[in-house]
């Protein structure tokens, strides 16, 4: 009966084209009888209705109103129409939507780094003692097979809880100056033996690359990632292409969101002539957990893992695709200031180097603390213990002949790993301090640039060869 110019606006009609026509018809189509019906009987029982009801525009596009419902009655009562004020919600309830991704997203990740934190303290051990166990039974075959057994479960774990703190951005990350071609060109042959042989990799390369900030452990694993899924993606084979760049983004760059800082990157594009993917696949492609393969064939963390990692490294991810056209992803990380250092690769246990200087261990889990005591002890170190920031503290004021200061990031109480090291800083201005952690909480700080760090589950020969560095003064 009535249409008026919000009406208008909502639905695409015009009041000369919406007036006398049914409401089936204009907003409901074959959803009547569960929409329509059910609010308008309800209306004529109680005199009145509100709720959300699902409709559709002009166009056919769906939409959800927030509608306001009151019986209009003839003069002796009986019921003659319906007010309806309706407010178009469909936009609000899309980004309460999103809210609720995100707060899930934040619940999944404080969930994860919280288990990651205990279960990387129990993966130290095991890691590290199952390490110890395969070089010592070597004369015994079937120990050494368990022990082989039990370091190869153990490393798969701790590769997981990696994925799941790296999608929550919560991986404890060591940056480093890194040269992205170099590190391509490391990564060759085990490229070449991952993809199929009817897949050709090309490499382009500018030799004025610039240097880049970032862990270059876990970009390896972002650029595996990335390069399996493009393998997936060409059943019949194809061509991948792994380029790098130097690139400078302005606050003006149109293909940026809002999240996207201006400044000066390396760019690492992968594009691969796969199938591609459809618009509704891209638009949750970052998404944890989605995933279009078989069940079995993947956790849906792949690109999830990298996007996290690549914002939590201070850059950005693109990605672009089309059915039939193929898959491009460019991923800019940040350019690094420092001058390049050398990377010192990890000796065999027989040939790990020792020490005689005293190191003060500081962790408040019992296990993780005996297995580090017990680790560096074997080294020919001298070892003082802490199960807290304030222990560790009250031990520094009371033994001034400490070399090391080697602690866990993420501690109970006032003191944690990072507020210890500036009281310690304050006490000793010289003492080195090598942190150690497998969760990085926002509360903690950054580990940034500088900081000298050992991620957690660390091997023996990873402990020894960080330790003397930094002893050494070459960390």
């Amino acid at each position: 009966m009535f249409w008026n110019k919000g009406a208008e606006r909502i639905y695409g009609w015009t009041a000369e084209e919406a007036a006398g026509r049914s409401l089936r018809e204009l907003l409901y189509g074959d959803d009547y009888n569960s929409n329509l019906r059910a609010y308008v009987a309800a209306v004529v029982a109680t005199g009145e209705w509100s709720g959300e009801i699902a409709q559709r525009r002009r166009d056919g596009s769906c939409i959800t109103v927030d509608a306001r419902c009151s019986l209009m009655r003839d003069v002796d009562g009986s019921p003659r129409s319906i007010l309806s004020i309706n407010s178009d919600i469909t936009a609000r309830l899309a980004v309460e939507e999103q809210l609720r991704q995100a707060q899930k997203l934040e619940a999944i990740g404080q969930l994860t780094g919280g288990l990651a934190h205990d279960f990387n303290n129990l993966l130290t051990v095991i890691l590290g003692n199952a390490e110890v166990l395969v070089d010592r039974l070597s004369d015994d075959k079937n120990l050494r097979r368990l022990a082989e057994m039990s370091w190869a479960a153990a490393q798969r774990g701790a590769e997981l809880v990696h994925r799941l703190l790296a999608f929550a951005r919560r991986q404890a990350l060591e940056p480093q100056v890194v040269d992205l071609n170099s590190l391509l060109n490391g990564l060759d042959a085990l490229l070449r033996r991952t993809i199929s042989q009817d897949i050709e990799i090309e490499f382009l390369q500018p030799a004025d690359l610039w240097k880049a900030l970032v862990d270059p452990a876990q970009l390896e694993t972002a650029i595996l990632n990335l390069c399996i899924n493009a393998r997936d993606a060409m059943p019949c084979g194809g061509r991948l292409t792994i380029e790098t760049a130097n690139i400078s983004l302005d606050e003006h760059f149109a293909d940026w969101k809002a999240d996207a800082a201006s400044g000066q990157y390396v760019m690492m594009t992968i594009s691969d002539t796969g199938t591609g993917m459809e618009p509704n696949v891209l638009a949750r492609a970052f998404e944890p957990f989605f995933t279009t393969k078989e069940a079995g064939k993947g956790s849906g963390l792949g690109l999830s893992m990298v996007f996290g990692f690549a914002k939590q490294s201070n850059g950005h991810v693109k990605i672009h695709s089309r059915p039939g056209e193929g898959t491009t992803i460019k991923m800019y990380l940040p350019r690094a200031a420092q001058a390049d250092k050398e990377i010192t690769s990890s000796p065999s246990r027989s040939k790990l180097p020792r020490g005689s200087e005293t190191i003060l261990l500081v962790d408040d889990n019992e296990l993780v603390r005996t297995y580090a005591a017990t680790q560096l002890a074997s080294l020919g170190y001298k070892l003082v213990s802490a199960s807290s920031g304030q222990e560790a503290l009250d031990t520094l004021r009371e033994i001034t002949d400490i070399d090391l200061l080697f602690t866990d990031v993420v501690m109970p109480g006032r003191l944690s790993g990072l507020h210890l090291a500036e009281e310690a800083r304050i006490i000793r201005p010289n003492l080195p301090i090598l942190f150690t952690s497998g969760y990085a909480d926002n509360a903690q700080g950054d580990l940034g640039f500088g900081i000298h760090f050992l991620r957690k589950p660390y091997r023996p020969s990873e402990l020894a060869v960080k330790v003397r560095l930094m002893l050494d003064g070459n960390a």
